[in-house]
C-alpha cells in the first residue's frame, strides 16, 4: 500500500507544474494558533518559516512582520508539525528535520492562488491506527534511500527496519478554498456527484495549489546501531498515526498570485516563484540564524514541561492518545 501512495503522490506533483521551498526549523513551542488560540496547552510542535508566529497568531500579515526561514524570500508562511522525539525510557530527545520542504502542486490547473490570512489542518492527530488516519492527506513514512529488508507495513506506520539514509513523511494538504469563507476541502473524485461541482471541489469552492509537506529526518547519530522492529521514535501526539501538520499563509500577494499564473505560461515541471523581494531560492531577506521565538515569556519548548502544562502526569503513548481523543487536537 506504502508504494502505490507514494507513486500516486509523486505523479501528482509532477504531472503538472510545482515549486518549492525549503524551510529551516526556528523553534520548538507547546502552541498551536490555529487548533487552541491563545493557549499553552498543545503537545509539542516544531516550526518552520516567520518567526512572528505566536499562540494569538490569525492573519498573513502579522506573518509578514517577522523573519521568515523560508529560502523563497517571498514566503512568510509558518508551517508546524509534532515533534518527533527519541524516546529512551522517560527520557525524550527532540530529533531536528534533516531537511523540510513545503511543496506547492498542481499549480498548472489552480483556478485562484492561495488566499491571504488561509489557515489549515491537515491528518488527523487523535489517529491510533491506519483506519483512523485521513485518507485524503496522503500520509506516509518510510526510508527515502530503501531499508536493509524491503517490509509491508501501514503506510503511516515507522519503518521497522533501519533507513539508510534519511527517515522521511509526506503529507498532503486540502486545494479546494471558499475564498469569501476561507473554508477548505480536498478535490474528491471526478465520479463524487453530491454537492460537488464540475472542478472536483464543492460547490462555492475553487482549486488552489495543493501544498505538500516533505520532511526528511537523518537518524544515523541518534540511532548509530539503527533498529529492527518498532523503532525507538515518538511524535509528541503519540504514535506515527497521529501525524499531522498546520500551515498560516504568509507568502506575499503578488507572490501568490505568481505561483498561479506563472505555472501556466511556464515549460517546465519546476519552476520558481518571483516577487517583491525577489525570487527561487535567494534566501530570506533576514538572518534566519537570529529567527527566534517572539514570545518567549510563555509556553516551553521542553517536553516534559509541556506535559505538565497540557496536565498529563505521565510521558507515555497511551496517555498522550487519551488526551489527544479528550481535546480533538
Amino acid at each position: 500500500m506504502r508504494s502505490y501512495i507514494l507513486a500516486s503522490a509523486l505523479v501528482a506533483g509532477l504531472t503538472q507544474a510545482y515549486t518549492v521551498t525549503n524551510v529551516d526549523m526556528f523553534m520548538l513551542k507547546n502552541i498551536d494558533p490555529i487548533l487552541l488560540p491563545g493557549k499553552y496547552t498543545s503537545h509539542m510542535h516544531s516550526f518552520f518559516g516567520s518567526d512572528a508566529i505566536t499562540a494569538h497568531s490569525n492573519s498573513s500579515a502579522e506573518l509578514q512582520k517577522g523573519c521568515s526561514t523560508a529560502r523563497n524570500p517571498n514566503d512568510y508562511s509558518t508551517y508546524w508539525v509534532p515533534t518527533l522525539y527519541h524516546a529512551d525510557g522517560s527520557n525524550y530527545t527532540a530529533i531536528k528535520p534533516f531537511r523540510f520542504s513545503a511543496y506547492y502542486q498542481k499549480t498548472s490547473s489552480a483556478e485562484i492562488a492561495i488566499p491571504q490570512n488561509m489557515k489549515m489542518v491537515a491528518g488527523n492527530a487523535g489517529a491510533t491506527f491506519q483506519d483512523a488516519v485521513d485518507s485524503d492527506a496522503g500520509i506516509q513514512w518510510f526510508c527515502d534511500g530503501g531499508s536493509e529488508s524491503s517490509e509491508s507495513k501501514d503506510a503511516a506506520a515507522f519503518p521497522t527496519s533501519t533507513c539508510k539514509y534519511h527517515l522521511q513523511t509526506l503529507l498532503l494538504f486540502p486545494d479546494c478554498v471558499n475564498p469569501d469563507t476561507l473554508e477548505y476541502a480536498y478535490q474528491q473524485n471526478p465520479n463524487w456527484v453530491d454537492g460537488y461541482g464540475d472542478n472536483r471541489c464543492p460547490i462555492g469552492m475553487k482549486r488552489m495549489p495543493q501544498l505538500r509537506f516533505s520532511i526528511r529526518y537523518d537518524l544515523r547519530k541518534v540511532l548509530p546501531d539503527g533498529w529492527s522492529g518498532t523503532p525507538p521514535l515518538e511524535l509528541a501526539c503519540g504514535s506515527s498515526y497521529c501525524t499531522h501538520g498546520d500551515f498560516i499563509m504568509g507568502w506575499l500577494q503578488e507572490a501568490a498570485e505568481n505561483m498561479v499564473k506563472d505555472a501556466s505560461s511556464n515549460d517546465r515541471e519546476y519552476f520558481r516563484v518571483s516577487g517583491p523581494n525577489g525570487a527561487g531560492d535567494q534566501g530570506s531577506l533576514c538572518d534566519t540564524e537570529n529567527a527566534q521565538d517572539s514570545d518567549p515569556s510563555h509556553g516551553t519548548s521542553d517536553y516534559q514541561e509541556s506535559l505538565k502544562m497540557m496536565g498529563m502526569t505521565g510521558n507515555s503513548t497511551l496517555v498522550k492518545k487519551d488526551f489527544a481523543r479528550r481535546h480533538l487536537f
